[in-house]
């Protein structure tokens, strides 16, 4: 039986930043709200065909700082990526939404034309925008 991916779930403090930010940056609009009660919302964001983000109120303080640079290297979720066309015009065209935490890097070392840039989003989760990463050629 296959399985695909469905959504990524985050708890956030500003649900209208948090949307508004992904709607203007990367195209995502709302897919569903469901009441939680007590004026709280469980909120689908939906980018595409099949990728969500799943949006929970908090409800409690977040126990430590958020990581900086490219996401935190303790186990866990390390940061979200997206694949855009051009890296430098994407930061330009995002103006002071685009708060760089690490980059903009250079990996042609390893594939020619790849380039990477970490940032945060209003909530402080890191954000990876990318261009030119290209899949391994199949090994006989």
């Amino acid at each position: 039986m296959n399985a695909t991916f469905f959504h990524l779930a985050l708890t956030v403090k500003n649900l209208a930043k948090f949307e508004s930010f992904y709607a203007k940056h990367f195209g995502f609009q709302r897919a569903r709200t469901i009441s939680l009660g007590d004026d709280a919302e469980l909120v689908f964001l939906k980018n595409g065909e099949n990728f969500y983000f799943e949006i929970f109120p908090p409800e409690e303080e977040r126990p430590c700082a958020m990581s900086e640079a490219d996401g935190p290297h303790y186990p866990g979720l390390r940061h979200i990526a997206f694949s855009v066309d051009d890296v430098d015009a994407k930061i330009a065209d995002m103006g002071d939404d685009a708060v760089i935490t690490l980059g903009p890097l250079h990996f042609d070392d390893v594939i020619e034309g790849w380039k990477t840039v970490w940032l945060k989003d209003p909530e402080g989760n890191i954000i990876e925008i990318t261009q030119g990463y290209k899949d391994q050629e199949a090994v006989a």
